[in-house]
C-alpha cells in the first residue's frame, strides 16, 4: 500500500489493517512522520516531532503483534497531542516561551490511556494561531487562512493527513473552531467526562468548569473510538463523574427533538452570520427533518448573558498549580462581590439552558459567524461556542460543505449533559449525508 493510501485511512481503518497484519505500525508511523515533516515549512503545525521515539515504539508493537499479542484497540496507530497536554519525556511548553525547556515526567491521563490501548505519540502540536513560542500556524486549505485557536496545530495536522487522530482541549471553542475552520470532526465532551489530569497549564475544575480535553479526527467513528478510551475516572481529577458512556449506535434518530438557529441578539454587536453558513445549518435541519427528527427553528435563551459571564470569567485569575495558589501576573478586575455575582449569574444561566433542554434533545447552530479568517482579518467571536462551555454540554463539530472561497463550513451538534451518544449519532447522520471532511485538505 502506498504512503498516500495509508495517509487517507482513518484511525479505525488503520487499527483494523494493522491487527490483520496487512500493514505494519512502522509503515503507518513512518508515512505520517514523513508527511508531517514535509508540511512543516508551510503549515508550522508541529511543536515537537517524536521521530525516533515513535518509530521505536512502532517496531516494538509490530514484534508483539507477530507474537500474537494485541495491546488494545489502537495497537500501532499514531496520534498527536496538543502542546497543552503532557507526554512523558517530550517537551510541553503550554504555549509559553518561559517553559520551553519543560519536559514532564508523566503522561496526562488521556495520553496514558491511548498509549495503553496501543497508540503511538507522533508529535506535539502547536497551540494558538500565532505565538512567540511557535510562530504562526496555517490552515491546510489555504496557508493564508487561520486554523483557529487554540487547538490550531492539532486541527491542521489532522486535516492535512499528517495525523489520523489527535487530542485537543476546549475552554470556549478551542476544539470546535479549529475543527470547523480546518474541516475535521471534533468533540467537546461533557464537563467531567474526561480527566484533565496532565493539562498544562493545570486546570482547576471548580475554578474553570468550562475546559475539557477531547478527541479530534477526520470522522465521527474515530471520535467514538477515542472517547471510549479516554473517558472515566482516574482517581486524581475529582471533577470526573462515574456516568456510563452510551453508544451512539443505540440512539434512535427518529423522533429526536431538534432546535436550530443561525443568528444571535443584535445587542451583542457581532458580525452577521455569513449566508453560506446560514444555508449550511438550514440544510442540516432539513436533513434531520427528513430523517424523522422533530425540527423547529428556535434559539436558546440569554445569549447576551452568556458573553457577559464569559468576559467576567476572563477577568478572574487562575492558579497554575493544583497544590499551591500560583497565579500569573494578571490582577483581577473584579471585586469579591462581583465574583460572587458572576458565579450567581453563571448558575442562573445554566438553569435557563437546562430548562430549554427539557424540551429539546439536540441543538444545531453555526460554529462561528464566518469561515476561517485570512491574515489581518478579524478572527471572529466565540458567540456560538462559549454558551455550551458555560453549561458543560457535549458538542460535536462536524464539517458540512465548503464556502465559495474553498474554506470549510461546519456546524455544532449540541446535546444535553452526558448525552454524547445523541450528539455523535446525529453527527454520524450529517457526516453520511454531506461526506464528512473534505478529502483534499493537504493530502496531495
Amino acid at each position: 500500500m502506498s504512503d498516500q493510501s495509508i495517509l487517507k485511512k482513518t484511525a479505525s481503518e488503520l487499527s483494523t489493517l494493522i491487527a490483520r497484519q496487512e500493514l505494519t505500525s512502522e509503515q503507518v508511523v513512518y508515512a505520517h512522520l514523513e508527511k508531517m515533516v514535509q508540511l512543516q515549512p508551510s503549515l508550522n503545525a508541529a511543536a515537537f516531532v517524536n521521530w525516533e521515539g515513535a518509530l521505536k515504539e512502532a517496531r516494538v508493537l509490530d514484534q508483539q503483534l507477530a507474537g500474537g499479542k494485541i495491546k488494545g484497540k489502537l495497537h500501532g496507530v499514531p496520534f498527536t497531542v496538543k502542546d497543552w497536554i503532557d507526554v512523558a519525556g517530550i517537551p510541553c511548553a503550554g504555549a509559553d516561551i518561559k517553559y520551553a525547556e519543560r519536559v514532564p515526567a508523566q503522561d496526562a491521563t488521556v495520553v496514558r490511556r491511548l498509549r495503553q490501548a496501543g497508540g503511538i505519540v507522533l508529535a506535539k502540536s502547536a497551540v494558538l494561531v500565532e505565538s512567540e513560542m511557535y510562530g504562526r500556524v496555517c490552515n491546510p486549505h489555504h496557508v493564508g487562512a487561520s486554523p483557529g485557536g487554540s487547538s490550531s496545530g492539532e486541527a491542521a495536522l489532522i486535516a492535512a493527513y499528517a495525523s489520523p487522530l489527535g487530542i485537543g482541549s476546549d475552554s470556549g471553542g478551542s476544539i470546535r473552531q479549529p475543527a470547523g475552520y480546518c474541516g475535521i470532526a471534533g468533540l467537546k465532551p461533557t464537563s467531567g467526562r474526561v480527566p484533565l489530569t496532565g493539562h498544562f497549564p493545570q486546570i482547576n475544575p471548580l475554578g474553570d468548569p468550562r475546559t475539557v480535553i477531547g478527541p479530534m479526527a477526520r470522522n465521527v467513528q474515530d471520535l467514538c473510538l477515542a472517547l471510549n478510551i479516554m473517558a472515566g475516572e482516574d482517581g486524581v481529577d475529582p471533577s470526573v463523574m462515574p456516568v456510563p458512556l452510551s453508544s451512539p449506535m443505540d440512539v434512535a434518530i427518529r423522533g429526536l427533538r431538534v432546535a436550530f438557529y443561525t443568528s444571535v441578539d443584535e445587542a451583542l454587536n457581532v458580525a452577521p452570520v455569513a449566508q453560506e453558513i446560514v444555508q449550511a445549518v438550514q440544510n442540516v435541519a432539513k436533513l434531520l427533518e427528513k430523517s424523522g427528527c422533530r425540527v423547529q427553528e428556535m434559539a436558546p435563551p440569554l445569549s447576551i448573558e452568556a458573553m457577559a459571564i464569559t468576559r467576567d470569567y476572563w477577568a478572574r485569575p487562575e492558579s497554575g498549580s493544583w497544590d499551591e495558589w500560583q497565579v500569573n501576573s494578571m490582577v483581577s478586575t473584579l471585586s469579591a462581590d462581583r465574583v460572587e455575582q458572576h458565579l450567581f449569574a453563571w448558575d442562573k444561566y445554566r438553569r435557563s439552558l437546562l430548562r430549554f433542554m427539557n424540551d429539546v434533545d439536540i441543538i444545531i447552530c453555526p460554529i462561528a459567524e464566518r469561515t476561517a479568517a485570512f491574515t489581518g482579518e478579524d478572527e471572529g467571536s466565540v458567540i456560538f461556542t462559549a454558551p455550551y462551555s458555560l453549561t458543560g454540554y457535549p458538542v460535536v463539530a462536524i464539517p458540512v460543505t465548503k464556502s465559495s472561497n474553498g474554506l470549510p463550513i461546519g456546524v455544532q451538534v449540541i446535546a444535553g449533559p452526558w448525552r454524547e451518544d445523541r450528539a455523535l449519532a446525529v453527527a454520524l447522520v450529517i457526516e453520511q449525508a454531506f461526506g464528512g471532511a473534505p478529502a483534499d485538505a493537504g493530502g496531495g
